[in-house]
């Protein structure tokens, strides 16, 4: 895949992008000042962002597939998903309060989670290699937090802001791979109350397995896998919904319990 960026341009673009995240600030989409960046420079950027974490003593605790449901894809205008990384302190707990001031303009979205129990590496992956290689599947709600002004990007400029990460929940169920046909379990979103979200696992490319196969698939670009033991959120359900200060959401996910939480 081609690049036009050299690295240390990558390195620039990468401490620009994080110290947005950081410092809770909005940026303008990177692509507007270099319009002939590749899918290839986004992902070294993101890739540059999570070595900076890392040696900063942060934890690595999952990856995550974005614009995953033709909902997302539809709703961003963008042509086809991403994928991000997920640290320690990206995690709130589920049914807790959580810091409106630390999220620039949080959206959630509901979601379906695989923990693996072997590697998954290259491409051709099916829905069933991925749910041979699954030790158990959870509900979570993603905090997505675009660090671009007005929530407004492309697909090149979100890729490099690690797919709009910030922050997960995820519920105290679980179930087996095969415990249930995970592209029809339905879900419904509620916000102070009120239905605002109703999907299913389909939503997510049609079956939220795929999506990790899809995941395991882009890592081969760049000669990665999927560790054996990862925690992969697979992408949203729905439609993300815009979070204001004082507002609580509760997902119900059929058969797996509820995820919930307030932001204040």
């Amino acid at each position: 895949m081609n690049t036009t960026l050299d690295q240390a341009t990558i390195e620039k673009l990468a401490e620009h992008v994080e110290n947005a995240e950081l410092e809770r600030r909005e940026i303008l989409k990177i692509t507007d000042d270099y319009p002939n960046m590749t899918f290839m420079d986004a992902t070294k950027i993101q890739w540059e962002i999570r070595k900076r974490k890392l040696a900063r003593g942060d934890k690595l605790v999952g990856l995550k597939m974005g614009l995953t449901s033709w909902a997302k894809i539809a709703q961003m205008g963008v042509e086809k998903p991403c994928y991000g990384f997920l640290m320690d302190y990206f995690s709130e707990a589920d049914g807790g309060k959580i810091d409106f001031d630390s999220y620039i303009h949080p959206k959630v979205e509901a979601e379906i989670a695989f923990v693996t129990n072997k590697d998954l590496r290259g491409r051709d992956l099916t829905i069933e290699d991925v749910l041979d290689a699954t030790e158990l599947v959870v509900p979570a709600v993603e905090i997505i937090d675009s660090r671009y002004k007005d929530f407004k990007f492309d697909l090149i400029s979100v890729m490099a802001d690690n797919s709009s990460s910030r922050g997960f929940v995820v519920g105290s169920h679980c179930a087996g791979p095969r415990d249930f046909d995970w592209s029809t379990l339905g879900v419904v979103m509620e916000k102070n109350g009120e239905i605002v979200e109703l999907g299913a696992g389909a939503a997510v490319l049609d079956h939220p397995a795929a999506s990790v196969a899809m995941l395991a698939d882009m890592l081969a670009d760049v000669d990665e896998y999927i560790p054996a033991g990862t925690f992969v959120m697979t992408g949203g359900i729905t439609a993300a919904v815009l979070m204001e200060r004082g507002d609580s959401i509760n997902v119900r996910y059929q058969g797996l319990g509820s995820v919930g939480m307030k932001f204040v």
